[in-house]
């Protein structure tokens, strides 16, 4: 398979007054097309800085960040906007949904963005929410919904641009235990269909059903480990290959 992601001894500084803060400090690695991967670490480890570079919202100090073969570092802003648009699927904790616009209408918004015609951006928002298990919910607002409806209207709006990679940070951190369980299945059948997803989480337990775990510590990565028997998420239960 060829590398969706590739980082190459990338480095993040920020300075703030008088003071240096390297929030990465020389990163390499390389994400597959297809793979499922978590990225961990505590607060403060670097991995949240790289979920924005990953994500095109900030760009290495130093090396090199290649997003399906384009260099991310030499882009303009409105190349970097562009990019997050047609290349990259979010899903954040907090699900961002429009509060007085119905499913459907949240799924399409990438799609308004890019222009796409609306008769079309009909067809692939309804096809992206029936992808997720909620066909037929397209017309609930947000308050119709539950938290775990709401973060698949969330994935489907990350599915519909069909993206190069999904970006996931913390996508159960205001979820359920049963509900996480749930949101964990949508994205390991995504995986079995063929789509990247790179999900951050300090939780271990959401960690073991990524297939690939990428350890952060104090800016650096400490650990690449394949997860060979990832847990498997069903119907909002748990099982074991």
């Amino acid at each position: 398979m060829s590398n969706v992601v590739t980082i190459n001894n990338v480095t993040k500084v920020y300075v703030m007054g008088d003071q240096r803060v390297e929030a990465l400090r020389g990163i390499s690695f390389a994400v597959e097309s297809g793979e499922f991967v978590a990225i961990m670490g505590a607060s403060g480890s670097g991995k949240s800085t790289c979920m924005n570079m990953l994500g095109c919202l900030d760009v290495p100090t130093d090396g090199e960040y290649l997003l399906d073969g384009v260099d991310v570092g030499r882009l303009a802003p409105n190349e970097l906007a562009e990019i997050r648009n047609r290349k990259l699927g979010f899903v954040f904790q907090g699900f961002n949904l429009l509060a007085r616009t119905t499913a459907r209408e949240n799924v399409e918004l990438p799609l308004v963005y890019a222009r796409v015609p609306a008769a079309t951006r009909r067809r692939r928002a309804l096809a992206a929410l029936e992808q997720v298990g909620l066909a037929g919910r397209e017309g609930h607002y947000s308050n119709q919904l539950s938290g775990g409806q709401q973060q698949r209207v969330a994935i489907a709006r990350a599915l519909v641009n069909d993206p190069a990679i999904i970006l996931a940070d913390e996508p159960t951190g205001n979820l359920d235990s049963k509900t996480s369980v749930e949101i964990m299945a949508v994205f390991q059948e995504l995986n079995r269909q063929g789509i990247t997803v790179i999900m951050v989480t300090h939780e271990q337990d959401v960690a073991a059903y990524a297939g690939r775990h990428l350890v952060f510590r104090d800016g650096l990565i400490v650990a690449d480990e394949i997860n060979s028997f990832p847990a498997v998420a069903t119907s909002g239960q748990e099982t074991t290959p």
